[in-house]
């Protein structure tokens, strides 16, 4: 019997860079048994310019990808999340919406690259360590044995990712 597939969401402020690289290297990686989204409480209007250069460049999809807003995954009709994993300090500390669910929820900080000032070429590379960083997290999750695991060690081992 082939495994179900897993909701996340990503969230962070602006939904502009961290947050929209999670979502899509969680989608590529995840092969269909992760399905990814990303918000947040703040969104810019769109992608930061840098994190979809940095996509392209992992040869990752970027065509679908958007800013929007937590609330499209707190209403009525959203997809149910199974996590929802906070990627910056500022949405960690926030009231979140109450998830439909009750999904996992943990916290995975990871500097912004978009506040990095310098070169083109050196914010090109802030980026790039950003989205290595959440990739070996994302590497981690997805080699869980998540149908195996009860809630509170689930629970515990995502958790345990943003340590990582």
């Amino acid at each position: 019997m082939a495994e179900r597939s897993y909701n996340v969401l990503f969230v962070c402020t602006h939904n502009s860079a961290r947050s929209i690289m999670a979502e899509a290297i969680l989608n590529a990686m995840g092969k269909g048994r992760f399905h990814a989204f990303s918000a947040g409480s703040a969104p810019a209007t769109t992608p930061n310019p840098y994190a979809l250069q940095t996509l392209r460049h992992l040869h990752l999809a970027t065509q679908d990808l958007r800013s929007k807003a937590w609330d499209e995954f707190a209403a009525d009709g959203a997809p149910a999340m199974d996590f929802v994993i906070t990627v910056c300090d500022n949405a960690a500390g926030e009231v979140c919406p109450v998830w439909p669910g009750k999904p996992i929820t943990a916290h995975w900080g990871v500097e912004d690259p978009s506040l990095f000032q310098g070169s083109d070429d050196d914010k090109r590379r802030r980026f790039g360590q950003v989205a290595g960083i959440l990739k070996r997290r994302i590497e981690l999750l997805v080699n869980l044995p998540i149908s195996t695991l009860d809630r509170l060690v689930l629970e515990k081992s995502i958790r345990g990712i943003g340590g990582a």
